[in-house]
């Protein structure tokens, strides 16, 4: 995901005060283990979360309401997409330790 420069205060800020109710659904959909990382060079975001289904937070399809008022939210700081998901580019793990 990238953030848009001179909002990364304003991104810790919403991230600190997330809504409860966002974080309840993101638990029942089996995600844990849940961190994001920002690169201060590129803006870029990282995101890694622990998943126990098929889904992940990053889902676009379905999106239910609760999440579509979160990327509404968030758009304003961060690359979208039309529907004002984020932008994001799947990335191929290539080493596992555990």
């Amino acid at each position: 995901m990238y953030l848009k420069p001179g909002f990364e205060k304003e991104y810790e800020k919403r991230h600190a005060a997330i809504w409860p109710e966002l974080v309840k659904m993101i638990k029942e959909q089996g995600v844990g283990n849940y961190s994001i990382f920002w690169d201060e060079d590129t803006n870029i975001l990282f995101a890694y979360q622990e998943c126990s289904g098929e889904g992940n937070s990053q889902d676009t399809t379905d999106v239910d309401p609760i999440t579509q008022k979160w990327w509404d939210m968030m758009a304003d700081i961060m690359e979208v997409n039309p529907d004002n998901s984020p932008v994001t580019i799947p990335i191929q793990e290539v080493f596992h330790l555990d």
